[in-house]
């Protein structure tokens, strides 16, 4: 006999069945529970004592042999001539479910419920109530109310999937949880403009139409349910139920968005230590760890409370968690933005706090790189859980930095022959890196403080990114100030070497005046810094003066310099007066040795004259000055020879000048 009963108007009890057998063995009129025992209400005394843990149960025989298989084995089987006495140490369901299963046995009608039935169907086939015994036994029963009650109502899926969790291996044997599994997915992809089913996540203040009530004036006819409306129920289940589910539901084909903010839910709800307020007190996290998790409840249905038993080892709890942890990795989808940055984030530290297989952590942090421009500072300040000397994990962020710039570097790096989409994207990652060069300027500065933090490992992070993701390197001098000052046994090597990750022509107006009076750095550093802040400011008072006079070049103003310095803070100024007597030192110096250089350079040239008329006088013959006075003489105009008194006629000069040449050259 089926008797189904709907769902109430008034809350949410679920459909059940009442299943009983027209035999009976025994007459009875139910059961009696004395202590931790059941005993039938019938005049024939019991002759079977079946122990189902600590609960006894007083039967009788034949109701048990005439429906069980397994009984009808233990009892003819055994080598004992009158068994009276049998154990259930590992049946499936428990006591609550052998009472069911005795109480069809007697024919005694059974309510059928979501909460009970996979318990039911799981001992039905331990005890192998099957048709060969009788038509109609309690697994076709159970089976029949799975199939057309159970997996046609999303509540009660989610119901008999929850209760599943005590029944492994039997519900994944009879398949009970990838029905479950693949009804739930089927019910979560429906469109929701097509629901018309009360779902649990709906708000209490809006009246929740039931499924079997809807009609053309039905209230909530216009209430649409939202895309997340399965997140919430689906949250309570066990971490490989939801596995499950979630797999699923990645087959039917929903979007990956959806299925991104479901497990970050799910990983909320499951790890405290998740929560941004959990993640920020790292003293707190291995209590955090032990803390319950309760679920919401459901309106006006079902309550679910998941607590962690305060009794139990601390080591079973990291083991959860890390089932947990491992899980979530395992099925966040691949497509970039499924879910945020933040809870990648939250969930490597996790990962990296109870010690999760390598290879997950590896593939969480290339993912945390796909997206790494969306961090946050406070989520990037993971603790080291490797027992390093830093206080914070360096090396992962250096790792999550590397994998960034694959990611970049994998993508198009041109977008000339692209959509207009791709360049986009192009001028996005541009922008991405930029966002990372601020977010890494402001790690180094939180993590500078730290005294273990050594030089080379500041320098490998701030050296990282390409110069072009830094248009100004601010962010870059407050970290390396933030290291001097905590730093202060650095030798002036490794101050010039830090100083190296910073380009001063990069530096605003507001940080070179800092930079300026600031005695931690190396006077070298302060004098670029100078330089670049005299040009910035003559570039922006020729700027301001172009557009006030409209003039089309550019004049250097001498009395901008000096206004600069007599702007300067006098503590500078006496520095840089002390710089500028080393420097006008140096040039006196450089200008004495020019001097004597060009003395000596002289006196070479002196002692080179005398040494060649020394050697002519001495190779000369009394035939080569003869023909040198001669060449005297021919050269003489007629004014020198007449002043001098000679006889020599008079030559006209172009003779005089044509006269020795033909002499010379008939001669030689």
């Amino acid at each position: 006999m089926w008797e189904s009963e709907s769902e109430s108007g008034r809350g949410r009890d679920y459909g059940n069945e009442v299943v009983s057998t027209s035999k009976h063995g025994v007459k009875t009129d139910g059961f009696e529970r004395r202590d931790h025992s059941w005993y039938v209400a019938t005049d024939v005394p019991s002759d079977l004592l079946v122990q189902v843990g600590d609960i006894g149960f007083h039967l009788h025989k034949y109701p048990l042999l005439s429906r069980s298989g397994k009984m009808n084995r233990i009892i003819y089987d055994s080598h004992e001539a009158n068994i009276s006495r049998v154990e259930f140490d590992d049946l499936p369901g428990g006591s609550d479910a052998f009472e069911l299963a005795a109480k069809f046995c007697y024919g005694i009608a059974v309510d059928l419920t979501a909460g009970n039935i996979s318990g039911l169907r799981c001992t039905a086939e331990y005890l192998e109530m099957t048709e060969d015994l009788e038509e109609g036994n309690l697994i076709f029963k159970t089976e029949a109310f799975l199939s057309y009650v159970v997996l046609s109502s999303w509540r009660d899926s989610i119901l008999v999937l929850k209760s599943c969790e005590h029944l492994s291996p039997w519900a994944e044997n009879l398949q009970i949880v990838r029905r479950c599994s693949e009804s739930i997915a089927w019910k979560a992809c429906t469109n929701p403009r097509s629901i018309r089913w009360a779902y649990t996540g709906k708000p209490t203040s809006i009246s929740s139409p039931k499924w079997n009530e809807m009609n053309e004036s039905s209230p909530g006819r216009n209430q649409q349910a939202p895309p997340d409306w399965w997140f919430e129920d689906v949250s309570i289940l066990r971490i490989d139920h939801f596995v499950r589910v979630v797999t699923a539901i990645k087959v039917k084909g929903m979007r990956f968005e959806y299925i991104g903010a479901a497990i970050m839910q799910y990983g909320s709800k499951w790890l405290p230590s998740l929560t941004k307020e959990g993640s920020g007190d790292e003293g707190n996290n291995s209590r955090d760890s032990k803390s319950s998790c309760s679920s919401s409840s459901w309106n006006g249905g079902l309550h679910m409370i998941v607590a962690g038993n305060k009794e139990d080892p601390p080591n079973l709890q990291i083991k959860e968690q890390r089932m947990i942890v491992e899980s979530l990795i395992s099925i966040i989808p691949p497509q970039k933005d499924s879910v945020s940055c933040s809870f990648l984030l939250r969930l490597l530290r996790m990962a990296n706090m109870l010690k999760v297989a390598p290879a997950l952590v590896t593939e969480l942090e290339k993912r945390v790189g796909m997206q790494f421009e969306q961090a946050t500072l406070v989520d990037l300040l993971i603790p080291s859980y490797n027992k390093t000397e830093t206080l914070y994990d360096v090396d992962l962020i250096q790792r999550l930095l590397e994998h960034f710039l694959v990611q970049e570097q994998t993508e198009p790096s041109s977008p000339n022959r692209q959509t207009l989409s791709d360049k986009l994207n192009y001028e996005g990652r541009g922008n991405a890196k930029m966002r990372v060069a601020k977010l890494v300027d402001s790690y180094l500065t939180e993590v500078s403080r730290d005294r273990n933090l050594t030089l080379t490992k500041f320098q490998v992070l701030a050296e990282a990114l390409p110069e072009s993701a830094r248009t100004c390197d601010d962010g870059l001098y407050r970290a390396v100030d933030s290291y001097l000052k905590a730093h202060p046994t650095l030798s002036e090597h490794e101050r010039k070497r830090i100083c190296r990750v910073m380009d001063c022509q990069k530096l605003s107006i507001d940080a070179c005046m800092h930079a300026a009076q600031n005695e931690r750095l190396p006077l070298r550093v302060v004098v670029q810094v100078l330089f670049s802040e005299q040009v910035k400011i003559s570039n922006a008072i020729a700027n301001n003066t172009l557009k006030e006079t409209g003039e089309s070049h550019y004049q250097p103003l001498v009395t901008s310099r000096k206004a600069l310095i007599e702007a300067t803070p006098q503590s500078f100024q006496e520095g840089w007066s002390t710089a500028k007597k080393d420097i006008n030192t140096l040039k006196f110096e450089l200008e004495s040795m020019k001097t004597k250089y060009l003395e000596l350079q002289i006196d070479m040239e002196n002692l080179q004259r005398q040494f060649d008329k020394l050697s002519k006088q001495k190779h000369s013959s009394a035939w080569t000055s003869g023909w040198k006075k001669l060449g005297k003489l021919t050269k003489m105009t007629p004014l020198e020879s007449s002043d001098s008194g000679s006889q020599i006629p008079t030559v006209p000069a172009e003779q005089t000048r044509k006269g020795p040449r033909r002499w010379r050259n008939s001669i030689s």
